[in-house]
């Protein structure tokens, strides 16, 4: 299977670029992200390949467009959507209620 996050020794995709010194995380969301990957995973809301699985599930423009990350949110929400743990438009509805806020 060919996708998306299959860009490995594709021609024309450009060289890959380092950042110099590159910190581990470059927002505090990023580290946030990180735990809760480690919390929903040790609590047996996916296993490995279903977490790869659903960062594949991105539409291509976003997967480009988008942080490393990002990608781990997006999975992380497809699962705990399906497994139960997010009600269907919760986090729609926390987003906006912080939106609301930080106005």
């Amino acid at each position: 299977m060919n996708g998306i996050a299959d860009l490995g020794g594709r021609h024309g995709m450009g060289p890959i670029r380092f950042e110099e010194n590159e910190p581990i995380f470059h927002a505090e969301w990023e580290r946030r992200m990180f735990a809760m990957f480690i919390l929903a995973f040790a609590g047996g809301h996916f296993n490995i390949d279903q977490f790869r699985y659903g960062m594949e599930q991105m539409a291509p423009a976003e997967y480009l467009t988008s942080d490393y990350y990002q990608h781990w949110l997006h999975s992380l929400e497809i699962w705990c959507k399906a497994n139960g743990t997010f009600a269907e438009g919760e986090i729609e509805r926390r987003m906006a209620q912080l939106a609301k806020e930080a106005a």
